[in-house]
């Protein structure tokens, strides 16, 4: 019996990574937001089968990106950054500043730095090239580099 439990339970696992493969983001991002909890591959099996049947019913949006045409203050892109890199599981909120330095002062890893990038290029609906990428090692020069691509200046 807890052979048969345990095979139910790996189809499950392998049936919500490949939905999640095919689910828009958006869609993921939206039952997160909505109280939906997730396991390790993103969605729990029965509310990727309820979402999947009611996909053409969700629109794709970016849930954190700002309006578009609208441009951001320098205030704003700050408290945005920090707030980003405050969720981050392996940050301390009461260490952070914007003139941190997340490999040197947080301990964080490169992997970390990396997770951190992909956040904010979540955050500001935007890629960031891996050679800016590396570069940005404190959020000030987060901060800086997304006034630039945004045209703000102080």
């Amino acid at each position: 019996m807890a052979a048969l439990v345990q095979g139910v339970r790996g189809a499950l696992a392998i049936s919500s990574c490949l939905l999640r493969a095919t689910l828009p983001r958006a869609t993921l991002v939206g039952l997160q937001q909505k109280g939906i909890h997730t396991n390790l591959c993103g969605v729990t099996p029965s509310a990727a089968l309820l979402t999947s049947r009611n996909e053409s019913k969700v629109a794709a949006q970016r849930w954190m990106a700002s309006n578009p045409g609208v441009k951001p203050t320098v205030v704003e892109i700050k408290d945005r950054v920090l707030r980003v890199c405050k969720e981050f599981d392996k940050v301390h909120a009461e260490k952070l500043t914007l003139e941190t330095h997340f490999l040197n002062d947080l301990g964080l890893d490169s992997l970390d730095h990396v997770e951190i990038i992909m956040a904010m290029e979540d955050e500001f609906g935007f890629e960031i090239p891996d050679g800016d990428a590396e570069r940005l090692l404190r959020p000030a020069d987060i901060v800086r580099y997304v006034a630039d691509k945004e045209d703000i200046y102080e």
